[in-house]
């Protein structure tokens, strides 16, 4: 038995999970991932061409990348439970064809010749029938090494009613969906009443993550509701682990992409809840470009900010105040000052001064243009906050709404923006707490670079109404 402070813990039953935990294959090959075979084979297929002749390297790399990037797109480097190439080929030939179609168009208006053209998109064809049999080769060998269970990943399956019964069974018995069942949790109300004995409640899933070096998590049928099975997946070792489900519907089709399944379950892979990984990474890269890059652009404008409020209020132009951020760890975030409080405690604890008399006529336009934010820009060069995020709130309020809102504080699982979601959706000033963690959550589980871009276009679009505070 590991020495484990969880092996011991109380309520866990680790005699019915650790014969199933002993696997060196799901110790070697935690870190891999599916894409990790599948964009190599796609990237040599596509550059293929280029073997035969190097006279259209240009439109060939090009088209390599366009392919790839609608690929990522369409969800075709995604992890899949059940693997068959010929689930992917009606996808797989549809974006092929739409990226053969737009360089063929390019190809043409930039040559004139029917033969140069002509020969270019013969190497394309090449490279595309060259991606399907890739696919259909690594396809085949995913299959294979996971019914040797030579690559295979912990699973632990949240509920112990009928679905969690079938899926444990299906995955003892069929290896080829790479997953290997290791323990089941459920609520209190389930210890000992069904056919799936529980390894422990769900207070302990964070500790049997730990104890069966477990990367996948399954949500089939618990016994609990939906706000509290959110709580415990939202604790840090959870929130690292590979979240499926099957949809409580489930028997009903689904339209979006095509469909997976673990034997006749169908199961679909939820978003990551929190940013890391990769994700965290182009986040963070594309915060720091458009930081640098506004700083410079808005220079002037930011000049022209500190002699207004140096006008308006003397010497002091800039404001800190302390703020909660990622993870609860306090910081300095830096605004334009607009009035001065009576004291440290007023600034700390007033919610709003929109309609204070304190507040001059430079100010308030400041204000409803959101230029007193403008300094921020620094906060997020270095790393205290993001472009786009849950709003920075101060320690008091922090520990008032986490007590009176049950996901206040599942909202500091990402850094805090300069703007956000709820914001842009008009929810500023007196509006309710409740809606604003609401649209915060829902940013952070349905991340984008595409959504940050549409909240910073929508945020341009509010500063030019003035609909500030």
């Amino acid at each position: 038995m590991p020495d484990d402070p969880a092996a011991t813990r109380a309520g866990l039953d680790t005699t019915a999970v650790l014969p199933y935990a002993k696997s060196r294959a799901s110790s070697r090959t935690r870190w891999l991932r599916s894409w990790m075979m599948t964009v190599p084979i796609d990237v040599a297929a596509l550059t293929a061409p280029l073997l035969l002749s190097q006279d259209y390297w240009r439109g060939t790399l090009a088209n390599a990348a366009l392919t790839v990037a609608i690929f990522v797109a369409g969800g075709l480097y995604r992890p899949r439970r059940h693997v068959s190439i010929l689930d992917e080929l009606p996808s797989l030939a549809g974006r092929l064809l739409a990226s053969a179609a737009v360089v063929a168009i390019i190809a043409a208006e930039r040559h004139a010749s029917v033969e140069y053209v002509g020969g270019f998109m013969r190497g394309v064809a090449l490279s595309a029938a060259l991606v399907i049999l890739g696919r259909a080769a690594s396809r085949a060998l995913t299959n294979f090494v996971r019914k040797h269970r030579w690559v295979e990943h912990n699973a632990i399956i949240i509920g112990s009613g009928p679905i969690g019964v079938e899926l444990a069974r299906l995955l003892r018995r069929y290896p080829r969906y790479g997953l290997r069942f290791v323990g089941c949790v459920d609520a209190p109300s389930r210890q000992g009443t069904g056919a799936l004995p529980p390894s422990g409640t769900l207070d302990d899933l964070e500790h049997l993550v730990r104890l069966l070096e477990c990367e996948v998590l399954v949500i089939a049928d618990p016994d609990c509701v939906e706000s509290t099975l959110m709580e415990t997946l939202l604790r840090p070792r959870s929130s690292r682990c590979d979240l499926w489900a099957v949809p409580r519907l489930w028997g009903s089709r689904s339209h979006g992409g095509y469909p997976d399944h673990i034997g006749a379950i169908p199961i679909i892979k939820i978003g990551d809840i929190t940013l890391s990984g990769p994700r965290w990474a182009i986040k963070r890269a594309s915060d720091v470009v458009f930081a640098a890059t506004a700083l410079i652009v808005l220079s002037p404008l930011l000049l022209l900010c500190a002699i207004a409020t140096f006008i308006d209020g003397g010497p002091s132009i800039f404001f800190y105040q302390e703020r909660i951020g990622r993870y609860g760890k306090p910081f300095k975030v830096i605004k334009f000052r607009s009035m001065r409080p009576v004291n440290e405690h007023e600034s700390q604890t007033n919610w709003s001064i929109a309609h204070d008399n304190r507040v001059g006529p430079i100010g308030r336009l400041m204000r409803r243009t959101s230029l007193d934010e403008l300094p921020q820009l620094w906060n997020i060069l270095r790393g205290d906050m993001s472009v786009v995020g849950p709003r920075p709130e101060r320690p008091y309020f922090v520990e008032k709404f986490s007590a009176e809102y049950p996901n206040y504080a599942s909202r500091h699982r990402v850094p805090v923006g300069l703007t956000g979601l709820a914001q842009v959706s008009g929810l500023r000033g007196d509006t309710p707490i409740s809606d604003r963690a609401r649209f915060d959550n829902y940013y952070i589980e349905n991340w984008s670079l595409w959504l940050d871009v549409k909240v910073v276009f929508r945020t341009i679009s509010e500063v030019f109404r003035a609909g500030g505070r």
